[in-house]
């Protein structure tokens, strides 16, 4: 792709919680990866999670899990008071929102501009539950309850590939 200011590779920013890592984030960070060379990834500190329920695992395990994802060149954690700090280190060409995420594609595209960041603004497609198959953390969460309170339902290993 390589078409980055002076020729650099195509770096490309997404970011999120990833608490319970799931393939809906699998899909999501394949997808950003997917629009450029170099997939940066900013996990959420928790302090900065302030629209849901805080992470259950530890900042740095769950870095280390998007980190091992094949599609990810690189993994930080947010910086612990300005969200701003890693996007200006990394300076990208552009940022995948996920298909779900809070935020609003014009209202990120107008920070960046503020920064000086000449970065196009992009969301992912999803994917939707089908069958047993999950794909969002609540769903999981959910089942996973469900299961506990003894409330069965048809097993996974009858569809699994492996």
């Amino acid at each position: 792709m390589t078409d980055g200011p002076s020729g650099r590779a195509t770096r490309v920013v997404a970011q999120g919680t990833f608490d319970l890592l799931h393939p809906g984030h699998v899909h999501y960070l394949e997808a950003a990866a997917d629009a450029g060379d170099e997939l940066h990834v900013i996990v959420a500190r928790a302090a900065g999670v302030t629209h849901k329920p805080d992470p259950v695992l530890p900042g740095e395990q769950r870095r280390d899990a998007v980190a091992a994802l094949e599609a990810v060149d690189h993994a930080r954690l947010g910086h612990p008071e300005d969200f701003s700090v890693p996007i200006r280190e990394i300076d990208p060409d552009v940022v995948v929102l996920g298909h779900d995420q809070h935020h609003d594609e014009d209202e990120i595209a107008g920070l960046l501009a503020a920064w000086g960041i000449d970065c196009r603004v992009e969301r992912a497609g999803g994917l939707e539950p089908t069958g047993e198959r999950l794909h969002s953390s609540s769903d999981i969460v959910d089942r996973v309850l469900a299961r506990r309170r003894g409330e069965r339902r048809p097993s996974l290993e009858a569809e699994s590939d492996d």
